[in-house]
This record gives structure tokens, sequence and C-alpha cells, in this order.
């Protein structure tokens, strides 16, 4: 949560760099010219002025934010170094477990067990081994003590590392993080923008003197509906009290790292009017793989085309490849005819590449490919087409894509359920994505040959 709430305080920063410099743009003419700004650029001084105030004013709210949760990690800390020092982590105790009380070693005699034990490994005494040998028959006639409960197991007691607890493992938000970021505005449920759906034409005068060419544009607009992502959490105030370590921070990072996954999947794969994920933008350039034996010679042209169609829709380039980590890696596992890898981790190599590998992680920044920089999510579906089992490769110029993205907001509420001693925790956050401003910006290569790869 804590790496999250940073991440946000980075991206409002920045916008507000962004606000800061239109602020100064508005003032640039006035002050160029030695006078008073006009009616238009004093209401948009006052607009620009107003835009970075609720900047400051969100930014103060995550610092806050960011440094109640420092405060609590510090107290943390600070509270399993206590449980190290003078807990039960930090016990050195030395126990002996009695497992039996034989008669040769019994309460009042003359014999004793570890001056026995001493003698026979230090000189060898014959008496001390006779009776450690009778001490052995005779335990092997009782019933011995045990770890088990009911036969000595209370005494040992299990130990439980709270403060090393394992966390359930999720994906993180490759590609929403890779898209362009923007905060949501306040006080909406559709963010629409205007669009140039037909422009105007020029044309060679036919003669001098005759009409010129005469077309009209004609405009429309994009919505994209603002979407809810919301989980929550009801635990017994008894667990709140009594855990050593405070579960409504570890139920609500949970949350929050759902969260991330399901926002993930809201931008790459969601399918609803005004809510289109990558996959599923309508006139987007489709490019097919279809082969009952896909080797990655095959697809690398693919990726070719991808790329070019971007260049031809849209007129401007790609900048980002997504792919399944499964994709990734049937790409490092290519070799040539020599049995030489073709996706290596230095590039200049003597052969010929189809890519060149550079971080080896489960998510993110991989290497290149066709000369554009490829990250893995394993958020990408796996189970699509007609056998459920092919993958998707999406070439993307990431700029036109927005996201739009509110403050995540963690709650926990004991009002509520009062009545039954419990406590609801709550987290949530709103987000909107344009992914239909450019179709054309976007790629997806699918088909048989993306079916899952053999090693």
């Amino acid at each position: 949560m804590l790496a999250y709430l940073r991440k946000q305080m980075t991206a409002a920063l920045e916008a507000r760099a962004a606000l800061k410099t239109e602020l100064d743009s508005v003032l640039a003419a006035p002050t160029a010219e030695n006078r008073n700004p006009n009616e238009a650029e004093a209401t948009q001084f006052a607009e620009k002025r107003d835009a970075v105030k609720a900047k400051d004013t969100e930014i103060e709210e995550l610092s806050a934010r960011i440094k109640d949760l420092e405060e609590d990690e510090k107290r943390e800390q600070r509270a399993a170094e206590l449980l190290a020092q003078h807990g039960q982590a930090g016990e050195r105790r030395e126990r002996v477990t009695v497992t039996s009380e034989p008669e040769t070693y019994r309460k009042g005699g003359q014999a004793s067990y570890f001056r026995d034990l001493y003698r026979a490994q230090t000189n060898g005494n014959r008496d001390s081994i006779e009776r450690l040998a009778r001490n052995d028959r005779e335990v092997a006639e009782k019933r011995a003590l045990t770890t088990t409960d009911g036969a000595g197991g209370e005494f040992v007691p299990p130990l439980w590392m709270v403060n090393d607890y394992i966390a359930l493992a999720r994906a993180g938000r490759v590609v929403a993080d890779q898209v362009r970021p923007q905060p949501l505005p306040p006080g909406t449920d559709s963010i629409s923008l205007p669009k140039v759906a037909s422009g105007t034409a020029v044309a060679e005068q036919t003669t001098q003197n005759t009409a010129v060419q005469d077309t009209d544009a004609t405009t429309g607009s994009v919505t994209a509906n603002v979407a809810t992502i919301a989980g929550k959490q009801v635990v017994s105030q008894q667990l709140l009290d009594q855990s050593p370590i405070n579960m409504d921070q570890i139920l609500l990072a949970d949350l929050a790292a759902d969260y991330a996954v399901k926002l993930d999947t809201f931008v790459i794969s969601n399918n609803a009017a005004g809510k289109r994920g990558l996959l599923n933008v309508s006139g987007l350039t489709a490019v097919t793989y279809t082969d009952a034996t896909p080797t990655t010679a095959e697809l690398y042209p693919k990726g070719a085309d991808a790329i070019q169609q971007i260049h031809t829709g849209r007129l401007m380039p790609p900048d980002k490849v997504f792919m399944h980590p499964r994709r990734w890696a049937w790409f490092t596992a290519a070799v040539d005819t020599a049995g030489r890898p073709l996706v290596t981790p230095i590039a200049n190599m003597p052969q010929n590449l189809l890519a060149t590998m550079e971080n080896v992680v489960s998510e993110g920044f991989v290497g290149q490919f066709q000369g554009l920089p490829v990250f893995i999510d394993p958020n990408i579906p796996t189970n699509l087409g007609a056998g459920t089992n092919e993958d998707r490769v999406i070439v993307l110029r990431s700029d036109d894509v927005i996201l739009f993205e509110g403050t995540p907001k963690a709650e926990a509420f004991r009002e509520t359920k009062a009545e039954q001693l419990s406590v609801l925790l709550r987290f949530y956050n709103y987000a909107a994505l344009h992914s239909e401003r450019y179709p054309k910006s976007i790629a997806v290569i699918s088909g048989t040959g993306l079916i899952a790869p053999t090693f």
C-alpha cells in the first residue's frame, strides 16, 4: 500500500508540474507585451490556479497518508525488535525433557544419569556404561513420552512466526502502469472527449479564379464511463484485539494487491460499452497467426506486421509490446539450427537475433523485440481462442490510451457491525479508461499460433 501511494504521489507531483507550466504560459503573452491580462486570459489564469490549488490539496492528503503509513511501519519494526529481544522469538533457554523415570536413576537414588553419561563419554567407566545400558532397557519396557499431545506434547508448543507471515502471491499492474496516467476528475461518472471524425480537404485549384476545394469536417465524441473497483472483508473484533500483529493492515494490503490485479485486467480485457479493454477495442488492428505447429521464427514477422499497421493506420509509431510470461519464455527458448539461442542477454552477438534479453523478472520490462521494449504481464489471458488455450501479444502506442484513476481509499468501519462485534474493512477506487481515442494505435496478434507453448 505504501509503495502504491508513493507512486500516486509521483504522478500527482508530475501532474502539478504540468499544471504550473500551463499556468505560467497564460501569463507569457501579457508579460511579453507588458500589459494586464485580458478577460479571457484572466479567466483562464483563475481556472489554472484553482486546478493547481486542488492538486496541492490532493498532494497534501497523499502526504499525510504516506506519513501515517510510514509511522505505522516504524512502530511495527520497533515491536518486532522488542519481540525478538524479550518475547518468545528471543528466548534462549535450554530445556531437558525427561522422557521417563527409570528405576536405575530413581528419585533419591545414588546413581546420577548425567554423571554416568559424562564418565562413560570421557573415560569409558564400566559401571557407568552398564547403568546406562540398563536404563535403556528399562525405558524400552515403559511407555515413553513424545511430542504428541497427551503424551508430553503439550510441553512443546508450536512457534508462530507471525511477523514473517506468507502473503498471497498476486500479479501486479504492468499494462495499467504503462499507459498514459491521469488523475480522475471529481464529480462525474463519465469522461467524454470531442473527436474530429472526418477532416477538411485541400486540392489543386483547377485554374485561377475558380472555386477551391470545399470539404466540411465532421465531429463526434468518445466517452469513457467511470467504474468502481471495490472489495471488503469482515473480521471479528477479537481477531483485531488479540492478534500480536495488525490483521487489518494485512487484509487491507491484500485487498489493495487484488485491486491492482483487477484494475490491470480492466485495462487489458474488460468488454463493456465505454469501458473497453485493449483486447476489445472496436476497430483495432488485428494480426492473425494461424499455425498448428507454431515457431518463433514465424511469429517474428507478425510482430513486424503489427508495427507497420500502426505506422500506416495511426501515422505515428508504437512504443511498447506486451505479452504473457509464457510467450516471452517461448522466445527465450528459441535456438537456431546450430543450437545457439536466438534471444540473448547481450546485444550484437555473432548469431542472428529475434530479440535481446534484459531483466529476468516475472512481470515488467524484460527486453527488446522488433526494436520496441517488451513488458510481460501475467494478467494477459491465456484461455482465449476456440481451444481456450491461446494468449495474445499487444503492440501499442501507449500515450494514446488514457487511464483516469482516483485516489484509492482503505477504510475500517466498526459501527456497521457493532451488534455482532465485527469490523468491516473496505477498499475501493474509481477508474475510467479511454482506450478508443485511436483504435489504430492498438495491434493485437492472435490465433492458433499462440496456443500454450511447448519447451
